[in-house]
């Protein structure tokens, strides 16, 4: 399993992309996961530099639908072949109906992808964790994994996921095989974001469990870093373990 960060978390030091990856490459993480289409000039040769591996990108929903083409293409300039709608409002998850249309609205995304090589993942908040009004046991989350196509994948926000009253090694272990990447994000007892350590998620049996499940990649996010450089650091440390034991 290999290890990366985000880069949302360092969208603060009003430094060029390059400069963060080479940030980042000075760390022992394994990996970048872009927040935007990867774009600008030089990102291949700064990833290579860095010694960096790029997980994914998130991307917005209508920019796939506009042009997927062109968004594989930026990914495969990077070698990687994974993208992630990294959100969707919440009347997308009310009913019955909001979140079979949800799940339709992926499978075409993902079939548009997979014409050019790339698959597509869902990331979650903590909205997806409602009860749709028409259902009873399911939470929208549940029944957007159950009904969406297997081509339609979960990026596993696991604070999201414990700030939405969820159990995230639960989750790990019920959709695994769905689930190849993971945001590893700590959150506060009220769901607030924080440094790695400092909440309540369970980071060690999260990871064990995240490797139990296959996953690929855990990459850590923070929301609001007050000083991104020194969570990047701590999360450096608190990912270590895994990095060596992977």
């Amino acid at each position: 399993m290999q290890t990366g960060i985000q880069l949302y978390t360092l969208r603060d030091l009003n430094r060029s992309v390059v400069d963060q990856l080479t940030m980042v490459g000075e760390t022992s993480l394994d990996g970048v996961e872009f927040a935007g289409l990867p774009s600008e000039d030089g990102l291949s040769t700064a990833v290579s530099a860095a010694g960096l591996t790029v997980a994914g990108a998130h991307l917005q929903a209508e920019l796939i639908e506009r042009e997927p083409e062109r968004v594989a293409d930026a990914c495969h300039a990077l070698d990687c072949a994974t993208v992630v709608v990294p959100y969707l409002d919440e009347s997308r998850f009310v009913d019955r109906a909001a979140v079979t249309e949800t799940a339709t609205r992926l499978g075409l995304l993902a079939d548009a992808l997979d014409e050019h090589g790339c698959r597509l993942l869902y990331h979650n908040h903590d909205h997806e964790f409602v009860t749709p009004t028409d259902t009873d046991a399911q939470t929208a989350f549940d029944l957007l994994v159950e009904t969406a196509d297997d081509s339609v994948g979960v990026e596993l926000d696991l604070g999201w996921a414990k700030a939405a009253g969820q159990d995230p090694i639960d989750l790990l272990y019920r959709y695994g095989d769905r689930i190849p990447l993971v945001h590893l994000k700590d959150v506060t007892a009220d769901g607030e974001p924080i440094d790695l350590g400092n909440g309540v998620l369970d980071i060690p049996s999260c990871i064990e469990a995240a490797r139990d499940a296959g996953v690929e990649w855990i990459l850590f996010e923070h929301d609001q870093p007050e000083d991104p450089l020194a969570s990047l650091a701590n999360a450096d440390a608190v990912l270590q373990e895994p990095h060596r034991a992977r």
